[in-house]
């Protein structure tokens, strides 16, 4: 954000002579991407907290502008577009972006956390993947226990990998990770023939799978890492369905349908 939208805005300007104008137009030329332009309106805010902190000025000036209004999406994968995805992930060429895509599957996590992620986060004797607060979005470590399959998937990767890096997906340097999958996903989401899904919406996919299965919404919150059990509230219309199941037990019963 800051190398394609900022400096090339006010990258010219001295930090005292940036003003509250400045910010709020610039923040107004991105209305047509409203996520976007509040996630830059939170960086400036941060810097110019900075420039307080470091002596360069005594205000911040991305202060008291409002945010545009984000409506919260509420994507998920059907039964039968997850069936297509797992089929066009095991078509695709690149088994490496793909084996990132089926561990946040698998575990609910950001798909900057799979990337990033190091053999020495992973117990797999234990099942379960200490993620350093450095690379959680709360800025606190977590102890996700993994599933089976992900210990397994966990295991093949790292049998099959040869430049012994420390990252489990190593980028062309073994030295760095995989930082961006944005070709790959359009790709395998055209494969799949699956529309308006983002690489983010996986996490919803998986807890969404996980409440209609009987899941209980604190248990999928602390999955997820949720510190506010309002966050996890997006999915609670489906755990109605294994309450329906039950109650058409009694139906069953009675010889009604």
């Amino acid at each position: 954000m800051l190398d394609r939208l900022v400096l090339p805005r006010l990258g010219k300007q001295k930090v005292l002579a940036v003003s509250h104008r400045d910010i709020q137009t610039f923040h107004n030329s991105l209305k047509a991407t409203p996520y976007q332009a509040n996630r830059v309106l939170s960086l400036l805010s941060k810097m110019f907290e900075l420039s307080i902190i470091w002596g360069m000025r005594v205000d911040n000036p991305a202060k008291s502008i409002e945010k545009f209004h984000e409506e919260k999406r509420h994507r998920w994968l059907s039964a039968d577009e997850l069936s297509r995805l797992g089929a066009a992930l095991d078509r695709h060429r690149n088994q490496k972006a793909a084996n990132a895509i089926r561990l946040q599957l698998l575990t609910g996590a950001r798909i900057g956390e799979v990337l990033s992620a190091r053999w020495q986060d992973f117990d797999l004797d234990r099942g379960v993947w200490v993620k350093p607060s450095h690379h959680t979005k709360q800025k606190r470590t977590e102890h996700l226990p993994l599933a089976k399959a992900a210990v397994t998937l966990l295991e093949g990767i790292q049998e099959g990998q040869r430049n012994s890096s420390s990252f489990v997906f190593p980028g062309k340097s073994k030295t760095k990770p995989i930082v961006d999958l944005k070709k790959f996903w359009k790709s395998l989401i055209e494969d799949a023939d699956i529309s308006d899904y983002r690489i983010h919406d996986n996490r919803h996919t998986h807890a969404s799978q996980l409440v209609s299965s009987g899941m209980s919404l604190a248990i999928v919150g602390r999955l997820l890492g949720h510190t506010n059990p309002m966050t996890t509230q997006r999915y609670a219309h489906l755990a109605d369905e294994p309450l329906r199941a039950a109650a058409e037990v009694m139906a069953d019963k009675m010889g009604q349908k």
